[in-house]
């Protein structure tokens, strides 16, 4: 029944930065951006490089979402990398820290934490 993840919607509290770190830190393609003036709200639609997408979006005044340790949600968006060294120096020329690599215990696979604009908690997970 299900094929995938079509996408992934981020509500930002100051939409310039966090699109810059979406589209010029992490790179992903801008497929459209639209002001919906009757919700003054932008959103912006970006690929993901196996076919998904990440939806950024900007509204007045969001209240804020908790989100460590552990909240109740979504607990974090995972990124796969092919070489989580080079994603990690590529961050941090970027100025974003990421956390010590960690090895998965299950499945032997390195992986790092780092945090968007936002602080929502971001994975890079080594494929």
């Amino acid at each position: 029944m299900l094929l995938g993840i079509h996408h992934v919607a981020i509500i930002a509290s100051d939409y310039a930065r966090s699109r810059r770190f979406y589209s010029e830190v992490l790179g992903l393609r801008i497929l459209h951006e639209v002001y919906r003036d009757a919700r003054d709200s932008w959103k912006l639609d970006l690929a993901l490089p196996d076919g998904g997408q990440l939806e950024l979006f900007s509204f007045p005044a969001p209240p804020p979402r908790p989100s460590r340790p552990e909240a109740q949600g979504l607990r974090h968006l995972a990124f796969r990398v092919a070489d989580v060294d080079a994603a990690v120096a590529r961050l941090a020329a970027a100025g974003v820290a990421c956390e010590p690599i960690r090895v998965d215990e299950y499945t032997g696979r390195r992986f790092t934490f780092f945090a968007d604009p936002d602080d929502l908690p971001l994975e890079l997970y080594e494929d």
